[in-house]
């Protein structure tokens, strides 16, 4: 069997000195115009702020979203290559689940990249080709950065406990072979401290910290499972400039979040 996901995670941190997970949430709208008329200007784009940011990330998290469409999955495979590349692994943020064949299909997403987030909405069968993938990263959305998160996510059930409260149990349940983690925001560091007293192994995928203006010291004292987690942003930094120097802009990006993250390591 391959080295699980979380161990090379954990080679990664070390090496880079980071937990910081870049995320390629990259909107074609927004590409610099010098970069407009290549064939690919999404890998082109990424090419570059791989090149600016790759020593400071201990990973990459293209959001599958942004490369809907022919050009861009050629574009997200040359990014997931250049990364590989640079031994840097890739999280792809796809939120995916279904049921029978379908996910299944979905599944076959973790030939290409080393982790991927996936929706519990639909139970554990929906789940379960990814969970099997033993070597593979399975984060699963507990509770979100965003405002509506708490519209379900908070929720209380009969049992007394909340939503997200039952899917972090359900996840540790699900981790039979030690390669799963959770969503959980940075926007909501009481609720991201107490799910990591219930689940204290699991490493967290944190985003909210960036242009979400999430707590970072939160991210950081209770993201980490045994110095393993994983700290996201995205626009804040690949869009810290949409300038000719961009690139250089993010580059300096990731260095500052590295810094301030691991003042609180």
């Amino acid at each position: 069997m391959s080295e699980q996901f979380f161990d090379r995670l954990e080679d990664r941190i070390e090496r880079a000195d980071s937990v910081v997970s870049v995320g390629l949430d990259t909107d074609p709208k927004r590409i610099p115009e010098q970069l407009q008329d290549k064939d690919l200007p999404q890998w082109a784009f990424n090419r570059r702020i791989i090149d600016a940011t790759h020593e400071h990330a201990a990973c990459y998290k293209p959001n599958a979203a942004f490369y809907e469409g022919a050009d861009g999955w050629r574009s997200l495979r040359e990014t997931v290559a250049y990364a590989h590349g640079k031994d840097v692994p890739v999280l792809l943020d796809a939120k995916r689940a279904d049921i029978g064949n379908t996910t299944r299909q979905y599944a076959n997403l973790l030939d290409h990249v080393d982790a991927i987030t996936v929706n519990p909405y639909m139970g554990r069968d929906s789940l379960q080709p990814f969970l099997d993938r033993a070597d593979k990263g399975v984060f699963v959305l507990c509770r979100t950065s965003n405002p509506g998160g708490a519209d379900l996510q908070d929720l209380e059930l009969a049992s007394g406990e909340t939503v997200y409260e039952r899917v972090a149990a359900l996840a540790d349940l699900w981790n039979e072979h030690g390669n799963v983690g959770l969503v959980v925001g940075a926007t909501a560091p009481e609720e991201l401290e107490s799910i990591r007293e219930q689940v204290p192994d699991l490493p967290f995928l944190v985003p909210g910290v960036g242009a979400q203006g999430g707590d970072a010291e939160a991210a950081v004292e209770h993201g980490l499972a045994d110095g393993v987690g994983l700290v996201n942003s995205s626009r804040g930094i690949i869009f810290a400039s949409e300038g000719e120097n961009f690139d250089k802009a993010a580059g300096n990006a990731a260095r500052r979040l590295k810094r301030r993250l691991n003042e609180f390591r």
